[in-house]
Parts: C-alpha cells; sequence; structure tokens
C-alpha cells in the first residue's frame, strides 16, 4: 500500500512508519504543524507540536530512508479544536481536545488530503487493533491494556477506519517499543510522552481560558440554591473539582465540597457533597458508530467515559433522541462535555458526546 505516516516526534509514530517500511509498504512521513507560532522545545511530557518535535520526526524519517513533509494545519486546528475547546467550556461543558483532534485533524483533514493525494491508508503510532469482523472492519483494544488509546479512536467511522494502519496494536508493552526504537537507531527510543493539552504547555487551563474569555463575577450555590461563595467566570470550573472553590459558607457536615454542575447562562457554579458527583444515567444526541451500527435498538454494553478510565457495564439504548445509557453502577463525576465509549468486549461499538446526566442522589437525600 501507499502509506502516509503521521509522525509526531515522538516514539510511537517513528517506531509506526518503520514497521510500516519493513512491512514492504511505500510510506511518506508527514509531520502536521498544528500552531503558527509553535514552541521550539518541548519541557519534559509537557507539550508537543513543537519546532524540537518537527526535527525529531525529520530525523526519524532521515534514519528510516523515506520522504518526509511538513504540512501547516493550523487554520484547520484553530477552527475545529482550539475554538471548539473555548466555546466547550463557555457552553458550561467540559471538552476532551484529544477526541476533536482525532476526528477533525488526524482522521478527516489529514486522511482526506492522503486520499486525494492517492494514498491507500494513514499510519499512526495510536496502541489499538483492526480486526475483520462479521460487519466489517472493527476497532479494538490494543493487546496492552496499560497503553490503549481505542478510547480516544472511538469517533472514527467506518470509512475512515478503512483508510487506517495501527502498527502498533498488537505489541505487548510500551518497554518493547523503544527497545525497538534503540536498535534501529532512532533517536527519539526514550523520548517521553507528551501529557497535558497541547496548546496550553504550561497546563494552567483556568488561567488561559480566562485570557481567552474574560473574566465575570458570579454566584456559587449549593443544591438547595443558597449562596456559598462567588468566583470570577464558571469557565474555569469542572465537574467533580474539589480544590480553588474559595467558598465563604462552610458544609453544615464540614465536609469537602465538589463542583456539581456548571450554569453557563447565568454564570453559576453548584457545588455539593462528593456522593451527589454518582451519576445513574447519561444521555447525547451526537454519536457515530465505529463500524458496523447496533443491530438492536437496546442492548447490553460496557461504556468508558475516560481514556483511563475503568468501563462500567451497562444498557444502552438509541432512539430518535440519541443515545441513553444506564450504567450498573454508578459513574462518577461525569461532566457534560465528556465523550462516552461504548464497547462490546474488546470491540469499540461507537462514541456519543453526554449532554445530559442524571445524579444518583436526589437533592436532599
Amino acid at each position: 500500500m501507499r502509506i502516509l505516516a503521521a509522525m509526531s516526534g515522538g516514539v510511537d509514530s517513528a517506531v509506526a512508519a518503520a514497521r510500516a517500511v519493513e512491512a514492504g509498504h511505500d510510506v511518506v512521513g508527514v509531520h502536521l504543524a498544528l500552531s503558527r507560532a509553535g514552541g521550539t522545545l518541548r519541557t519534559g511530557s509537557r507539550g508537543c507540536c513543537t519546532i524540537e518535535d518537527a526535527l525529531d520526526a525529520r530525523r526519524a524519517a532521515d534514519v528510516l530512508g523515506i520522504p518526509f513533509y511538513v504540512w501547516d494545519f493550523s487554520e484547520r486546528f484553530r477552527d475545529d479544536v482550539i475554538q471548539d475547546f473555548i466555546s466547550e467550556y463557555q457552553a458550561g461543558r467540559t471538552p476532551n481536545p484529544c477526541m476533536r483532534c482525532n476526528e477533525k485533524i488526524k482522521f478527516a483533514a489529514l486522511l482526506e488530503r492522503a486520499i486525494e493525494l492517492g494514498f491507500d491508508a494513514v499510519c499512526t503510532g495510536h496502541y489499538a487493533t483492526l480486526i475483520d469482523g462479521e460487519g466489517g472492519l472493527e476497532l479494538h483494544r490494543a493487546s496492552d491494556n496499560a497503553k490503549d488509546q481505542s478510547y480516544v479512536l472511538g469517533v472514527l467511522t467506518a470509512e475512515q477506519l478503512a483508510h487506517t494502519y495501527f502498527p502498533l496494536g498488537t505489541t505487548p508493552s510500551k518497554a518493547i517499543v523503544r527497545a525497538e526504537a534503540e536498535a534501529r537507531g532512532l533517536s527519539v527510543a526514550q523520548k517521553p510522552d507528551s501529557h497535558d493539552i497541547c496548546f496550553i504547555p504550561d497546563g494552567d487551563t483556568r488561567g488561559w481560558l480566562a485570557e481567552k474569555v474574560g473574566t465575570a463575577t458570579g454566584e456559587i450555590v449549593d443544591r438547595t440554591g443558597e449562596v456559598v461563595g462567588s468566583h470570577e467566570g464558571a469557565h474555569a470550573f469542572t465537574v467533580g473539582q474539589r480544590r480553588g472553590l474559595k467558598l465563604g459558607v462552610p458544609a453544615a457536615d464540614g465536609k469537602p465540597r465538589f463542583v456539581l454542575e456548571v450554569r453557563p447562562v447565568s454564570n453559576t457554579v453548584v457545588v455539593g457533597p462528593k456522593e451527589a458527583l454518582a451519576i445513574a444515567e447519561i444521555a447525547g444526541e451526537r454519536f457515530s458508530w465505529a463500524g458496523a451500527a447496533p443491530t438492536e435498538a437496546s442492548f447490553e454494553c460496557h461504556v468508558q467515559i475516560r481514556a483511563h478510565a475503568e468501563p462500567v457495564a451497562a444498557h444502552a439504548a438509541i432512539s430518535d433522541e440519541g443515545v441513553r445509557v444506564t450504567p450498573e453502577l454508578p459513574l462518577d463525576g461525569v461532566a457534560p462535555g465528556q465523550t462516552a465509549v461504548l464497547y462490546i468486549g474488546t470491540r469499540v461499538l461507537g462514541q456519543f458526546t453526554i449532554d445530559t446526566t442524571v445524579s444518583a442522589v436526589p437533592v436532599g437525600a
């Protein structure tokens, strides 16, 4: 096949490209420039898409003997990922920018251009596997559960899966990937993995949002509506947050309180006991299927609400209003805007953006 290898400058994408070459494919490397003013250097595991990363990707391509290009996707990234991130917070939701990047950039914009140029597939260093099932191609968890990235790939459609290539999916451990990179003479063999949000490399999401959307004083209330504090912008709070609330009125039982809800229209933050974070039901209208759609409108599955969260057994129901999921055990600290990925066994069935949640603890209970 003609393979376009997305090379981030990290060890995973470098080894993935190397394996594609070794498998006999015609491989071209590409690094995505996602910022017009990218940082020069990374700080340990913080940040990505820097000039240093682009140079690391080029060096890896040189070692592999493949052509290499840098493509400017900064405008698409700004519009589809960064602006979406800001808009979601302004709407009182907690977005996952990695999901949007995979959906809109790596497996939409990049794949579209790759196909236009005659490539058969895009190769990445994601840890996930593709299996030919009875209903067509299926997305499954990686062999190494600790590194499994199928959750962030849950946004991919059947058409996109047909043009993807994940050479690392069956690798038993990340240590093997690093050892392989060392043996191949790749300088990124021991490079730290990236963490945090790539366009907020210092990790100060609250400060970054304040700079982008400004501040506006509002009230912090408890579940009964009593005012217990104030804030300078509801966008700076996320469901489940405990620190930084600066409440003026202590709880009657003296226990800590957590953010339960963010109401952007009234610029209000609702707090309450930790027990109230338990969620008995989630639902969303925006959904997609990673391969063949479910054949039944109601079915048993597992739901995962964060990249490294434990999957929870659940019942899902599909209707004209979207997807509604009832977990067997309450989910902890779920926020609208998060992505819920549905699994049947190791297979990723699909995903939806959580719009509404139902607490397992009624007000006054």
